[in-house]
């Protein structure tokens, strides 16, 4: 007897895409029949926004025959589904949105699976477009954890289930599947238990690597390992996704925010002069941290650095060991010696990260150690005196004191950088921007978490913030009300609503009555006659397609949403410009952010994207990086452009000036902001930094990035010390005139010469020493010829090794930056012999350049570097790198640090940088 099942399945397979897939999805899908071939029922697809994971899905589900259920997370993506499925096989298996699946394609939300009984408020038929994560989950009481989650959802998720298992052969897509990892986890996962003969595909555009350990090992748990497609630069240089520029509007907060920061830094500040006190308490914070970190003899100290909990004796805690385990606390008492309060620990090595102010992360880590480790285990008064008064202060930085230690609260001032006035007003004058540069084909998105504030201010910030600041709602209002940005016909949409300025609200309804004849739309102007609502008998099902056909067809040129609505899967591929306001910093939702515009236009065939992130940060207050250091987490792992042509990522493919550590100085914004604006209207030059046609390997290789305070010339002493590197001489220089003459000539070149020769060599040729020792060693394939440098504008060298893995570049970088950056605790030291610098006088420097020439030169310097872990053992890698460093660099015999001569040249050299260089490491992508 044929079943349904049976028909469908048979439908299915007789069909077939009308269309010709991408390469990369052609590769995908293969992968995915590779993986269903070797006996695996579960696959987990990443694949970036825009790149057709819904096409890739559906042409798998198909293969694998049987009814196809789509979980989605909100209504839009879930009409996104049928659409393209009528699109894709408009046939005789149809897609729709029952429960009861009687279509042979069933698009659901999760919602309408994590439905629970104690949910009785919800929409139990999926209509909910944000998920409910602000509830304790069902189960989580002693008496109920053991039970199954399924056992709590509401009548309706039930009878879901039943339905699934009574479906016959089934594959069910998890569409978003990074939601699994969030807020629908443990649901999905107990139904995937209930199903364990259905086919299960995931797909996400989140990359498994920026996954946690918990997470990663879910997702081996539930689809083993993942299914990785072509990444984005790679869809991008293909030319099937739109090139576009990361970029970056800084702002400072408003006066009036201003003056309520610098009120709380004040008491912060006041806290911290007594703090620095050394009668703050019996037992000093200075002298505690000098203890902790410097000398790291007392007990106390090596009890709460190594965990060991004995407490016994004084025994040094090597550096290596304390940054391993308490690498956080580490960084703190690093930047607390930058800003001059500390010594610099013994073995310890300033990085980039190192050079700036403490944050109030730092200073919550050193106080939290000084309060648990000192404080906290004195029966002194005074010490206990202490405690009360770092309780009193850690509210100002959104910290308290707990029986735990110091925790985490809501910080006032956060809240006030993430919903700065000063954002709302950088959107407008963004989207004022854009419209100038691209006039009608402007279709500017602008994302904010909420439509508008569900609760009411602390009564602190009353009148420093605007009640629905960091809103939809204000921004709409903002946008409508300026005459520059209200042209562009504004228009506001989120799960609860559709809101525009009043005269396109009026139109908006009028197009919405001829396109759908029947439906019923109003518009209620707000008090103030600025806004108005679009109200009717419909719900996000209707007006979400609606508002964006409005707005693809130019009607609206600037789109304000909720990322909860508009910040994954919902497509518009006229979307050339997205502004965030988020505070969102997850890998997925930025991903999913920054997806919106890559969509290629067919109306416009050289259509590229700008991507704004809005960033309010201020240097009056420890927690004034806040919103700058969410910034930072938005471009961590995701690659993109730079300006000067490179992939890379992290917020240097915004501007390779930007640290991850620390804003630029304040007075410097306008300046950040103007040359923003300039990159904004150099579209036609975003293909040309993204090389789109070019070849590429789609691999990511580490790079290094070296300042130094002088660019250094070829030529370098090849002597051993205390022998003078000698000059040819012209011969009879006692003799008439002309011998005179050449003489002069003579001194005056030489005078040249030993100018560009002291100093240190180029910083290149260190890197080819490590790239041939690499070689020879067996660690690499590649030498000196695979080395790649460039000079940035602001003199920083660039290095990388190119054609070699991820894993062989990040090597090399790191094997790199030992050599070149400052002393810790290495096992061997090489030395490197210098010219001595000329004096800065004329006269002395011919009178230097004379002895030289008459073969009476000072000694050569010397100078150390550490020999990079990679080389010093075994013997025969420390033999080969000594041979390539006499070849490239200099002279010298590698010295053990365990020999006395070695234990000298630690003492006097640790801490120091062999170059006076700094570094920072990159990640590039070819």
């Amino acid at each position: 007897m044929t079943t349904t099942a049976d028909r469908i399945a048979e439908r299915l397979a007789a069909e077939a895409w009308p269309g010709a897939f991408r390469e990369y999805q052609v590769d995908a899908l293969n992968r995915l029949d590779e993986c269903r071939r070797a006996g695996r029922r579960r696959a987990w697809l990443v694949l970036p926004p825009g790149a057709g994971k819904t096409l890739v899905g559906l042409e798998a589900a198909r293969r694998r025959g049987g009814r196809v259920v789509v979980f989605v997370p909100t209504t839009a993506i879930q009409g996104q589904w049928v659409r393209t499925w009528q699109q894709f096989m408009p046939q005789e298996v149809t897609a729709g949105t029952d429960r009861d699946l009687r279509h042979g394609i069933t698009v659901l939300t999760y919602q309408s699976l994590a439905v629970f009984d104690s949910d009785s408020d919800s929409d139990a038929s999926g209509n909910d477009v944000e998920p409910h994560d602000d509830r304790e989950p069902p189960g989580d009481t002693p008496r109920d954890r053991d039970r199954p989650l399924l056992s709590f959802l509401h009548a309706n998720g039930r009878a879901l289930i039943q339905a699934l298992r009574s479906a016959g052969p089934v594959t069910v897509i998890l569409d978003e599947c990074h939601h699994l990892l969030e807020t629908w986890g443990r649901v999905v996962a107990d139904l995937l238990d209930e199903l364990s003969g259905a086919d299960v595909i995931g797909l996400t555009a989140t990359p498994p690597d920026s996954l946690t350990s918990a997470q990663a090992a879910l997702v081996e748990r539930l689809f083993g390992t993942p299914v990785r497609g072509a990444g984005l630069p790679a869809v991008v240089r293909a030319g099937y996704l739109a090139p576009f520029a990361e970029l970056a509007f800084l702002t400072a907060p408003t006066p009036v925010e201003a003056e309520y920061i610098r009120a709380e830094a004040e008491r912060f500040g006041e806290f911290r002069g007594d703090l620095l006190d050394p009668g703050f308490a019996a037992s000093g914070f200075l002298n505690w941290c000098d203890a902790r970190f410097v000398t790291r003899t007392d007990a106390a100290a090596v009890e709460s650095a190594t965990g060991n909990g004995t407490g016994t004796g004084t025994v040094a805690v090597s550096w290596s060991q304390l940054e391993h385990e308490a690498q956080p606390l580490a960084r703190a008492a690093l930047r607390l010696h930058h800003d001059g309060l500390l010594d610099l620990p013994p073995g310890a090595r300033l990085r980039e990260e190192h050079r700036t102010s403490p944050t109030a992360e730092d200073w919550v880590a050193l106080l939290d150690d000084y309060v648990t480790g000192c404080l906290g285990r004195s029966a002194d008064p005074r010490d206990q005196e202490a405690v009360d008064a770092i309780r009193a202060a850690l509210p100002s930085i959104g910290y308290r004191l707990t029986r735990r230690g110091i925790r985490a609260a809501q910080s006032p001032v956060d809240r006030v950088l993430a919903r700065s006035d000063a954002k709302t007003d950088a959107a407008v004058e963004i989207a004022a921007a854009e419209a100038a540069e691209l006039g009608e084909r402007l279709r500017a998105l602008i994302l904010c978490d909420f439509e508008s504030a569900s609760a009411t201010l602390p009564a602190r910030l009353v009148d420093v913030l605007d009640a629905q600041a960091g809103g939809a709602w204000l921004t709409l209002g903002k946008l409508a009300a300026d005459p520059r940005t209200a042209a562009l016909d504004p228009l506001m949409v989120t799960g609860r609503t559709v809101t525009a300025g009043v005269g396109t609200a009026a139109a908006f309804v009028a197009w919405a009555a001829a396109r759908m004849p029947g439906l019923e739309l109003a518009v209620e102007p707000d008090p103030e006659g600025v806004v108005a609502r679009i109200t009717g008998a419909w719900s996000p099902r209707d007006w979400v397609p609606l508002v964006t056909e409005y707005f693809q067809s130019g009607l609206c040129r600037v789109l304000v949403g909720t990322r909860a609505l508009l910040g994954e899967g919902w497509d518009a591929h006229t979307v050339n410009a997205v502004v965030d306001l988020t505070s969102a910093t997850t890998v997925g939702a930025v991903v999913q952010l920054r997806g919106r515009g890559l969509r290629l236009d067919p109306s416009w065939s050289d259509k590229t994207s700008n991507n704004w992130t809005v960033v309010c940060a201020t240097g009056a207050h420890p927690k004034g990086t806040a919103d700058w250091n969410r910034f930072v987490r938005k471009h961590e792992g995701y690659l993109a452009a730079a300006d000067t042509g490179d992939i890379v990522s992290g917020v240097g493919h915004v501007d390779p000036a930007f640290s991850p550590y620390a804003p630029p100085a304040a007075d410097t914004f306008i300046a950040v902001n103007a040359a923003m604006l300039i990159r904004a209207g150099e579209r036609d030059r975003t293909p040309e930094r993204w090389s789109v046609g070019r070849p590429y390997t789609d691999e990511l290789v580490h790079t290094i990035r070296v300042r130094t305070p002088r660019r250094t010339q070829t030529l370098v002493s090849d002597r051993p010390p205390g022998r003078p590197l000698p000059l040819p001489a012209p011969a009879g220089l006692e003799a008439t005139n002309l011998h005179r003459l050449t003489l002069w000539f003579a001194i005056n070149r030489a005078v040249r010469l030993l100018a560009d020769a002291a100093g240190p060599p180029p910083v290149s040729t260190f890197a080819y020493t490590v790239a041939e020792a690499m070689r020879d060693c067996g660690l690499s394939e590649v030498g000196a010829d695979a080395v790649r440098s460039a000079t940035e504008p602001d003199g920083t060298y660039r290095i990388e090794l190119a054609g070699v893995s991820t894993a062989v570049s990040l090597k090399f970088t790191r094997a790199l930056d030992e050599l070149v950056s400052p002393v810790d605790e290495p096992r061997w030291f090489i030395p490197r012999y210098e010219l001595p610098p000329l004096p800065e006088a004329p006269r002395a420097r011919r009178a230097a350049a004379r002895a030289w020439l008459r073969g009476r030169a000072p000694a050569n310097v010397v100078v150390y570097h550490p020999v990079p872990a990679v080389f010093a053992r075994p013997a025969r890698r420390l033999d080969i790198f000594a041979g390539h460093w006499r070849r490239w660099i200099s002279p010298g015999t590698p010295i053990a640090t365990s020999t006395p001569e070695g234990e000298g040249v630690l003492v006097t050299h640790r801490g120091r940088s062999p170059l006076d260089a700094t570094t920072a490491l990159r990640v590039a992508w070819h």
